[in-house]
């Protein structure tokens, strides 16, 4: 089994780059495991194989473009996939909804979900069908992108520094990340309904 320790050391930066691209910018990318391969990176910066700023750099301008072609296909084919009044999922005001919670939420949404796998790939796609402005949502993106691409990688540096063999607990560490990561949303969710129910 080709394991992503191996896909890295073959494809390198390369590599990085055009996974995260992918997966932030394509929506059939979302099952690419791009939090694995970040945190496997930092591993193995942590062994002298590769180099850690330059998976960051990487990382951060894969995961910066990909979001902003996400938001752009969004902008594009968001009118035209929600202008059917008859449609059951894709309903005009669905667009005037998302347009609204992106106004009011929105940078905080996208810089929560950077965190998030799935949720990554499709908040920027979202947020170019709610017409988020321009301006506001490259500033998170790229936020968002030094974020992500730095503490993820950061993650697997120090557990590569301070855990013996930590290659082999991979999935646990990513599991680990994703829940916490998890977390926020779950508190801003819990706060939602409390607000609901508040007279």
């Amino acid at each position: 089994m080709f394991s992503t320790s191996q896909l890295l050391l073959s494809l390198s930066y390369l590599g990085v780059f055009l996974i995260v691209f992918a997966e932030t910018g394509l929506l059939v990318g979302f099952f690419l495991p791009a939090d694995s391969l970040l945190i496997t990176a930092g591993v193995l910066a942590a062994a002298g194989k590769i180099s850690l700023p330059a998976v960051m750099v990487a990382s951060l301008i894969g995961g910066t473009l990909g979001n902003a072609l996400g938001y752009l296909i969004g902008r594009q084919l968001g009118p035209a996939v929600f202008s059917r009044p008859r449609s059951r999922w894709f309903k005009p005001e669905y667009v005037e909804r998302a347009h609204a919670y992106f106004e009011r939420f929105g940078s905080y949404t996208l810089l929560i979900a950077r965190f998030v796998p799935v949720v990554r790939t499709f908040a920027p796609t979202m947020a170019g069908v709610g017409k988020m402005r321009w301006s506001t949502f490259t500033q998170v993106n790229v936020i968002g992108s030094v974020l992500w691409s730095v503490l993820v990688s950061l993650v697997g540096f120090f557990l590569g520094r301070v855990v013996p063999h930590v290659d082999h607990y991979i999935l646990l560490v990513i599991g680990a990340v994703i829940v916490l990561s998890l977390i926020p949303v779950a508190l801003e969710l819990r706060h939602a309904r409390l607000r609901s129910r508040a007279p």
